[in-house]
C-alpha cells in the first residue's frame, strides 16, 4: 500500500490522504473544487476543479484518467445534475467510468459538490511510502 500526496490537490484537511494505491488500484478520497483555497464559483468549474484534483492524485499513484473505473459525485442541489452532467462528459470525453450521484445535505466549506474515485492499473503501484 502507498499513501499518495500531491501538491496539485488540496491537501487532505482531516486524518485521511488523499489517495492509496494498494495493489493495482488507486482510491482517491473526495475532493473538494477548491482552487488556491477558494471554492469554484459554479457547478461547471466546480466539477472540472474535482475532477482535475481526481485525475493529479491518480497520477501521483501512477496512473491516468483513462485508468479511473469509477466515480462517485456527490451533489448538494440535483438541480444542477445537467450542468455537472454535461461538464463531466466533457472532461471525460470518449471514456466513460461507472458513475453513481449523489444528492446531498451538505458538504464542507459549503461546496456545492465533492468527487471521489477508483482508477486500476495495468501494473502494480510503485513501492509503498508513507509522508
Amino acid at each position: 500500500m502507498k499513501y499518495l500526496k500531491t501538491d496539485a490537490a488540496p491537501a487532505a484537511a482531516g486524518p485521511y490522504s488523499q489517495g492509496i494505491c494498494a495493489g493495482r488500484t488507486i482510491y482517491v478520497s473526495g475532493q473538494l473544487p477548491l482552487k488556491d483555497g477558494v471554492l469554484a464559483p459554479n457547478i461547471t468549474e466546480a466539477t472540472n476543479a474535482s475532477l482535475n484534483h481526481v485525475v493529479s492524485i491518480a497520477k501521483a499513484g501512477g496512473g491516468k484518467k483513462e485508468d479511473i473505473v469509477k466515480c462517485l459525485v456527490f451533489i448538494t442541489d440535483m438541480n444542477d445534475f445537467q450542468e455537472m452532467n454535461a461538464a463531466y462528459a466533457h472532461f471525460f470525453g470518449e471514456h466513460k467510468p461507472a458513475r453513481s450521484c449523489i444528492q446531498v445535505a451538505g458538504l464542507p466549506k459549503g461546496a456545492v459538490l465533492e468527487i471521489e474515485a477508483i482508477a486500476v492499473l495495468n501494473r502494480l503501484c510503485p513501492s509503498p511510502t508513507s509522508y
